[in-house]
């Protein structure tokens, strides 16, 4: 297991910078095995071009979107990626079936498997991003509906448009709850311009000011 592994499971677990003692090391461990086992990763993107209408709207294929964070984070952008993502049902079948019986194990598990699924999108990620480069395009962190003014509302849309529910078996209740709950969608920008911005998103990177911070 890598090390950056354990520290996302330890923070997620709200350890923050604090070092998890052993036995819950070992937990995370077993954990993270279970959680892989259980796992059926799947992912999803289309490409479409962007229009900034106005500051703080932007028209993304037949999206209208409001929100002046998402319009900052795609200053620049000429396209952007429509990201959907998931673990999988086994996932929550795995974590329903602990917490009958060991609610300790299963929040660990909880906390693996955000881990495991922000690997898995920064992979997805990594890969397009080595194919735009070759045309001369970079792209931005990802950015999900919930960040800053981008509202939750937005998820329904992006998840239409992906055919989440055919393509990758996700689906969402009314109350814009994903089903399988470790899954994410996300809008990603993409610029002919490259900016040093981590994959791992703004979360992961230092600089405070950046005008594209989510």
């Amino acid at each position: 297991m890598t090390d950056r592994r354990m520290k996302e499971a330890v923070r997620y677990l709200g350890y923050g910078r604090n070092t998890a003692d052993e036995r819950t090391r070992m937990m995370i461990k077993d954990a993270f095995s279970d959680v892989e086992n259980a796992s059926g990763p799947k992912s999803i993107c289309r490409i479409f071009d962007i229009e900034q209408i106005t500051d703080g709207r932007i028209m993304i294929g037949n999206i209208s979107i409001e929100s002046r964070s998402l319009s900052r984070n795609l200053k620049g952008c000429i396209k952007a990626v429509l990201f959907g993502a998931t673990l999988g049902a086994g996932v929550d079948q795995l974590i329903r079936r602990t917490s009958l019986t060991d609610m300790s194990r299963a929040v660990i598990q909880q906390a693996c498997a955000a881990t495991l699924l922000e690997e898995f999108c920064d992979e997805k990620q990594t890969e397009l991003g080595e194919e735009l480069e070759k045309d001369g395009l970079y792209l931005r962190p990802r950015f999900s509906p919930g960040y800053g003014d981008f509202d939750i509302h937005y998820q329904k849309q992006l998840m239409q448009i992906l055919d989440c529910a055919k393509s990758i078996g996700l689906t969402m209740t009314d109350s814009y709850m994903m089903t399988p709950s470790k899954s994410v969608t996300a809008l990603i920008g993409i610029s002919p311009v490259k900016e040093r911005c981590p994959v791992a998103g703004c979360e992961a990177c230092d600089k405070t000011d950046c005008e594209y911070r989510r």
